[in-house]
């Protein structure tokens, strides 16, 4: 899959589409999601141009992976969700049901956030 330097996220990294900024360096940009799935739902997302999960790890640098994981941990640390617990998703996919194909990872938290899934699992 290829990247579309016309997805939304690239427009809010250009500056180009508004957002709630929360946290920002020179490679992540986090912000707050405009249909929170909770009260706390932030996107940290790399400002380089990864169309995925995988496409981020095969092609980022140590250091970048790193600093994009610190910086998830960090989000949810500033918005007051460490303590109480706060759930970290990354769809990679059309199965998992990656709407924008622009590596991204989900910070939701605030409430009881249930179990990781919808439906039994163990009868499948």
């Amino acid at each position: 899959m290829f990247y579309d330097k016309n997805n939304i996220f690239a427009k809010i990294i250009l500056g180009d589409i508004p957002c709630k900024k929360i946290y920002e360096d020179d490679s992540v940009l986090a912000f707050e999601d405009v249909s929170p799935a909770a009260p706390t739902h932030i996107l940290v997302i790399p400002k380089g141009e990864y169309v995925s999960f995988d496409d981020f790890c095969k092609k980022a640098g140590d250091v970048e992976v790193s600093n994009f994981f610190k910086v998830v941990q960090k989000v949810a640390s500033q918005c007051g969700v460490s303590g109480s617990g706060y759930r970290v998703i990354m769809n990679h996919g059309d199965d998992a049901s990656q709407t924008v194909h622009h590596f991204h990872a989900h910070i939701l938290g605030g409430r009881n956030l249930g179990g990781l899934v919808q439906g039994d699992i163990h009868n499948r």
